[in-house]
């Protein structure tokens, strides 16, 4: 029997990684290719990483493997990898929301876990992170590198800070019930007074939009944004686009695909930093987040 689900990686937010368990092995992966394969046990040790394509052939030849000490669950596995379809739907209802000192608002998500059980296994401190600079860096204004100010990322992360105030407040949510209150689709709040926190958000969001159009749940609308966003990433777009629910745009993103291929066959895309940032190898250890 395979359990297949999605959750999203926090924190800091960081994509929708997608998972299968059986009662001895799970399997992991951020961009439906690479998968880390682990077993299911109190320190999750892993067994081996497998990309998609090494999947399919081993299971082309099937018939030529003989090794008589291959565990027949992993095999199993294996097998069902190879053919499986991602994304799978989406199962953490639980959110953990920081929540505005103004009006107790939602103001930017925590932590998210598919069962009341699990909660208690998150820290209850209230503080939001940004993905840092170091796996996404947000471009400066020329203006802005002179002035040697901070990254992009960390200015966001002390503005949530400060509009949660000094007694931080959080609360738990269970999605699937009816709420008043408004959840930022993009996971953090948009709207802020001065103009220039404004747009320091949006630029931001618009560096995150590859990895914010795995979410599952988006309005059209929305999602037509964050694919015009994604037009300089490219690169980070053909790494991830196997596991977006939705294509607003079909033409808009096949041209990203193209031009990634292009790079990748020029070598001018090579080892760039989209494909060194935090993938199913670099996830958070097992014992300190639970999927």
């Amino acid at each position: 029997m395979f359990r297949k689900f999605a959750q999203r990686l926090t924190p800091p937010y960081s994509g929708q990684v997608q998972i299968v368990e059986t009662d001895t092995y799970r399997a992991l992966t951020l961009d439906g290719n690479t998968w880390e394969i682990q077993y299911i046990n109190r320190i999750h040790v892993r067994v081996c990483t497998m990309t998609t394509n090494d999947l399919k052939a081993r299971l082309r030849n099937a018939d030529n493997i003989t090794d008589e000490a291959a565990d027949p669950k992993l095999e199993a596995l294996f097998d069902f990898l190879a053919e499986v379809n991602v994304p799978f739907p989406s199962t953490d209802y639980y959110e953990y929301w920081l929540l505005d000192k103004l009006d107790n608002t939602p103001l930017a998500l925590l932590y998210a876990c598919t069962s009341v059980e699990q909660m208690e296994k998150f820290p209850t401190h209230a503080e939001w992170a940004s993905l840092p600079d170091a796996v996404m860096k947000v471009q400066k204004s020329d203006d802005e590198l002179a002035a040697k100010v901070p990254p992009i990322n960390y200015q966001l992360e002390s503005l949530v800070s400060e509009r949660a105030g000094i007694n931080k407040k959080a609360r738990w949510y269970d999605r699937r019930e009816p709420h008043s209150e408004f959840f930022p689709p993009f996971l953090v709040r948009e709207d802020w007074l001065d103009p220039k926190h404004e747009a320091l958000c949006k630029r931001y969001l618009d560096r995150q939009a590859p990895r914010l159009l795995m979410l599952q749940g988006i309005s059209e609308s929305n999602r037509a944004r964050l694919e015009a966003s994604c037009e300089p990433y490219a690169m980070e777009v053909a790494r991830f686009s196997k596991v977006y629910p939705v294509i607003q745009d079909e033409a808009r993103i096949n041209a990203l695909l193209v031009e990634a291929r292009l790079r990748e066959a020029s070598n001018a895309g090579g080892k760039s930093a989209p494909f060194n940032q935090r993938d199913a190898s670099g996830l958070p250890e097992p014992s300190q987040r639970e999927f």
